[in-house]
C-alpha cells in the first residue's frame, strides 16, 4: 500500500543573504519573506487619470477585451491594496518593470502596447500609465513609502538585456532621463548587438549575444550602455527599493552580469535574483546556471523545481520527481535556500489552467510556502484567477485581478504559512529532509537551531494513506496541526527515540496537508546559516543570518569584521580589509563559543567587465573548450576545472575565442588560456603569463594570441 523510504537529508548549504531580526527593509536576505508578484497593469486602477496619457494615447482599452492593451492598473492601485496584501502575510512585492516603456502602437489598427513593462525606452523615468504624464517618480516613491510603512519590501523587475522592438515602433530607441542616447537602426556607436533571433537555445553564443524575440539587444560591453544600466539600477536604489528581479539573465552577457550585480551590492545591501530558464536539472545549460549562481552573487528563479511542482501536483506524477530535484539542486547550488520558488508566474500557464482542481492548488501552495527557498505567489492565485483561452498561455495568464476578498481557503492558507515562515527559523534556514514518500504522499522536515517544521501532504483525491515508520526531529509530545485543520490535518504523537523520534502510526486522509512545528529557546552557541551576498569586496555590507546571542565577533578567516548592527538573528558587517580570496566566515560570542563556518569570496576590488579574446587557438576538436584562468580569485586562482576557471569561452569565429569576464578594478592580473577537453584533460598554452592592468572604471578589451 505504501513505501516508507529511508530518510534523506538535503543539507542546509550557506545562502546568499540574511534574515531573522525584526524585519529589516533594504536587506539582501529574503529567506523569511513571502513575495507577491504583480503585473502592475492587471492589478488595480488606483488613478484613472493616467489611463490615456498624451505621449502614448490610444493604448488603453477600457473594455479589457484587447489582451495586448493597457487595462489601467497602476502604482497607485498597488498602494491602495497594501492592506489586502499585508492581511495575506505578504512581506515583499515584486512589481513588473516600472520604467518608461515604448510609446508607439506596434500593432497598426489594433493595439499592441507594452503593458507588461518589458520594452523599456527610458530606464530612469517611470512609465506614464503607471505614474503620471510627466514620467515622474512620485507614484513610485509613494508606493515604496507606503509599503515600507507596513513592513513590506519592494522588488523591481529590471530588464538589462534589451530596450524595445528592433523592427517597428521606436526601433530600440532608449533615453537617459529624457535625452535620446541611440536606437537600433542608426547604431553608429555600437550600443546594440545586431544578430538574428536566437534559434539554438543551447548555443552559449546565441543565448547571450543573439536577439530575443526582435527586442533590441543591448551591447553591455559598450561603456555607455554599461554605465547607463548600472546608473539606472543605482537610481532605483536611491529611491529605496529592496531588491531586483533581473529579467532574462540567461540572455544578457554572463560575464558582464557579475559586474552588474557587484555594482548593486556595492551601492546597498540589496536582494537580487535573476530569470534563467532551465526546464530541468538535465537542461543543456543547467551546469552553466549553477556555476553562474555560485560565483556571481545572483540568486535564481527555481525553474527546475517549478516544473517538478507542475508535474507532480497538476499532472499527477509521483513525489519522487520533486524529491529528486531538491536533492540534485542541494548538491549543485552553494545556497539552495536562496533559490526563488514559484507556482505560477507571468510567463507560464497558471496552475488552474493545467489542472482546475483547488485541492491540488492548495497542496501545491502549502508545499511552496514550506519548502526551502524564497516563495513567490503570483497575483490572483489566492483568488483562483485563471483564463484558459489558448490553454492559459501568454497573455491569458495575465487577466485582470478579479477580487480582493480574504475569505478564500487559498488566502487563509497563505496567511497562516507566511506567519509561520516569519516565526520559525526552520522554514528560512533549515535543510530539507525527506522523511516518508510514495507517489501520493510526501512528508518532509525543515530544521535549524532546534526549530523544526514537519509537513505531510497527501495529494490523492480519493485515498487516505496509513503512515508508519515515520521519524522526526520534533521532541516527544503531541502536536496539533498548525493549520488548524484548514486542509484536513490532525494531531500526531511523537515518542522518544533519542533524537530521531518515532511518530505513532496514523492515517493521512485524501487531499490533506498537515503542518507540525516546534520552536525552542535560543541555543547558547551561535549558529550561522548564511552570509549574503557571499561574494563582495572590502567595505561592502553583508548580512549574516542565524541564531546569535549577546555581543558577537565576526571573522573572515582570522580577521575580525566591523559590526554595523546586530540582533539575535541577524548581524550586518562590512567585509574586512583582507586580500582577495576564499574565506570561511564564523561568529564568536562573548563566551568564546564559535559557530560553524560558511564560505565567502572576497573580491580584489569592484568588478570591471573586460572582454578577453585569444586568437588562433586551433588545437581543439568537438567537445573541447577554451577557458580563462589566472592569479586572481575572480579568475579562479589558476584553477583548471570547469567550475573553477572562467568559461567556457565562445568561438563564433573559430579559431578565435572570446569571453567577457569581470575582474578587479585597478589591479594588474596575470592570466593564461587553457583547453579542457571533452574527457577532462587540461592543456595549457605555452609561454609566459599574460599581464594586464585593469582600468579603474568603464569596460575594456584584451586581445592576445594563443602561445604555442
Amino acid at each position: 500500500m505504501f513505501q516508507a523510504l529511508r530518510a534523506r537529508w538535503l543539507p542546509a548549504l550557506p545562502l546568499l543573504t540574511v534574515w531573522l531580526a525584526p524585519q529589516g527593509l533594504n536587506s539582501a536576505d529574503f529567506k523569511r519573506e513571502v513575495v507577491y508578484q504583480i503585473i502592475t497593469d492587471r492589478f488595480f486602477d488606483g488613478d484613472p487619470g493616467n489611463n490615456n496619457p498624451p505621449q502614448s494615447a490610444g493604448l488603453y482599452d477600457s473594455s479589457k477585451t484587447n489582451w495586448q492593451a493597457y487595462w489601467g492598473g497602476d502604482l497607485a492601485g498597488i498602494q491602495a491594496k497594501l492592506a489586502y496584501l499585508a492581511g495575506m502575510g505578504v512581506t515583499a512585492i515584486w512589481i513588473s518593470p516600472p520604467v518608461d516603456n515604448e510609446n508607439a502602437n506596434i500593432a497598426g489598427s489594433a493595439i499592441g502596447a507594452p503593458y507588461h513593462g518589458y520594452q523599456g525606452r527610458d530606464f530612469k523615468r517611470i512609465e506614464e500609465h503607471f505614474g503620471d504624464a510627466g514620467n515622474s517618480w512620485t507614484a513610485f516613491d509613494n508606493l515604496v513609502a507606503a509599503a515600507h510603512a507596513r513592513g513590506i519590501k519592494v522588488i523591481v523587475d529590471f530588464a538589462p538585456n534589451h530596450s524595445n522592438n528592433n523592427n517597428n515602433g521606436e526601433f530600440g530607441a532608449f533615453y537617459d532621463n529624457g535625452t535620446l542616447v541611440g536606437d537600433y537602426t542608426h547604431d553608429t556607436n555600437g550600443y546594440f548587438h545586431h544578430n538574428p533571433n536566437i534559434s539554438d537555445w543551447n548555443d552559449r553564443y546565441q543565448v547571450q549575444y543573439g536577439t530575443l524575440s526582435n527586442l533590441a539587444d543591448f551591447n553591455q560591453e559598450n561603456a555607455t550602455v554599461d554605465a547607463y544600466l548600472k546608473g539606472a539600477a543605482r537610481l532605483f536604489q536611491q529611491h529605496k527599493v529592496d531588491g531586483f528581479r533581473v529579467d532574462a539573465i540567461k540572455h544578457a552577457t554572463w560575464g558582464w552580469l557579475y559586474s552588474f550585480v557587484n555594482s548593486i551590492f556595492t551601492n546597498a545591501n540589496t536582494f537580487v535574483f535573476g530569470e534563467w530558464i532551465a526546464d530541468t536539472t538535465t537542461d543543456a545549460l543547467y551546469h552553466d546556471l549553477y556555476k553562474f549562481a555560485n560565483r556571481s552573487g545572483f540568486s535564481a528563479l527555481d525553474f527546475p523545481l517549478h516544473h517538478a511542482i507542475d508535474d507532480v501536483f497538476a499532472w499527477n506524477n509521483g513525489f519522487g520527481e520533486i524529491d529528486g530535484v531538491l536533492a540534485q539542486e542541494a548538491v549543485n547550488f552553494r545556497q539552495p535556500n536562496d533559490l526563488v520558488t514559484f507556482l505560477d508566474n507571468h510567463d507560464r500557464q497558471r496552475f488552474l489552467s493545467l489542472s482546475n482542481n483547488q485541492n491540488r492548488l492548495h497542496e501545491a501552495l502549502a508545499f511552496l510556502l514550506t519548502c526551502r527557498g524564497v516563495p513567490v505567489i503570483y497575483y490572483g492565485t489566492e483568488q483562483y484567477l485563471h483564463n484558459d483561452t489558448n490553454f492559459g498561455n501568454d497573455p491569458y495568464n495575465r487577466p485582470m485581478m478579479p477580487a480582493f476578498g480574504a475569505a478564500t481557503t487559498a488566502y487563509k492558507l497563505i496567511a497562516k504559512l507566511a506567519a509561520l515562515r516569519g516565526k520559525n527559523a526552520a522554514l528560512a534556514d533549515g535543510g530539507m529532509a525527506q522523511r516518508w514518500i510514495n507517489n501520493d504522499v510526501y512528508i518532509y522536515e525543515r530544521a535549524f537551531a532546534g526549530s523544526v517544521v514537519l509537513v505531510a501532504i497527501n495529494k490523492s483525491d480519493t485515498a487516505g494513506t496509513p503512515i508508519g515508520g515515520l521519524f522526526t526531529s520534533l521532541p516527544p509530545g503531541t502536536y496539533g496541526d498548525y493549520l488548524g485543520g484548514l486542509l484536513g490535518g490532525a494531531s500526531i504523537t511523537v515518542n522518544n527515540g533519542g533524537g530521531n523520534n518515532p511518530v505513532a502510526n496514523f492515517t493521512l486522509p485524501a487531499h490533506t496537508v498537515a503542518v507540525w512545528q516546534f520552536r525552542p529557546a535560543t541555543p547558547a552557541a551561535p549558529l550561522l546559516a548564511s552570509v549574503g551576498p557571499d561574494v563582495a569586496q572590502t567595505a561592502v555590507a553583508v548580512t549574516l543570518a542565524g541564531s546569535f546571542s549577546g555581543a558577537n565577533t565576526v571573522k573572515f578567516g582570522t580577521t575580525a569584521a566591523t559590526v554595523v548592527s546586530s540582533s539575535p538573528s541577524q548581524i550586518v558587517v562590512k567585509v574586512p580589509n583582507v586580500p582577495g580570496g576564499n574565506y570561511n566566515v564564523s561568529v564568536w560570542d562573548a563566551s568564546a563559543h564559535v559557530s560553524n563556518t560558511v564560505p565567502f569570496t572576497v573580491l580584489g576590488a569592484k568588478l570591471i567587465p573586460v572582454t578577453f579574446t585569444v586568437h588562433n587557438a586551433t588545437s581543439t576538436t568537438f567537445g573541447d573548450y577554451i577557458f580563462l584562468t589566472g592569479n586572481a580569485v575572480e579568475l579562479g586562482n589558476w584553477s583548471t576545472t570547469w567550475d573553477g576557471a572562467v568559461g567556457p569561452m565562445l568561438a563564433p569565429n573559430y579559431p578565435n575565442w572570446f569571453l567577457n569576464a569581470s575582474v578587479p578594478a585597478g589591479q594588474t592580473i596575470e592570466f593564461k588560456f587553457i583547453k579542457i577537453a571533452g574527457n577532462g584533460a587540461v592543456t595549457w598554452e605555452a609561454g609566459p603569463n599574460h599581464k594586464y592592468t585593469v582600468p579603474a572604471g568603464g569596460t575594456a578589451f584584451v586581445n592576445v594570441d594563443w602561445q604555442y
